[in-house]
């Protein structure tokens, strides 16, 4: 399906990105192909340019320190950005979250 959007996919962004963004509650943007972690990231910088830079970096397209990637109660922050998303979240029963970690003492 390369090249014609495969639907919808949901994301549920962090207050502070969400404020950037100039958007409230949950979003959704088309995917191209197969939804990962990358090319929802992709989709979702295309749609929001204001968000280039802010969830991975510009350079090596690394996931920011202090944010994670969530799916169906599991972290996918540590595994391939190209690893295909579960299937609920490809059909739009569940969303992807991404959330700020929290750091301090």
């Amino acid at each position: 399906m390369t090249g014609s959007p495969t639907g919808k996919i949901r994301i549920i962004l962090p207050p502070h990105l969400r404020g950037l963004a100039h958007v409230k509650g949950e979003i959704s943007v088309d995917v191209v192909g197969t939804p990962t972690v990358r090319s929802v990231l992709d989709a979702l910088e295309a749609t929001y340019p204001m968000l280039q830079g802010t969830i991975r970096d510009h350079v090596t397209q690394q996931r920011r320190p202090f944010l994670r990637f969530f799916a169906c109660e599991e972290d996918l922050s540590h595994e391939s950005p190209d690893n295909p998303l579960p299937d609920s979240v490809v059909s739009g029963k569940e969303p992807l979250l991404i959330l700020g970690a929290i750091a301090g003492g």
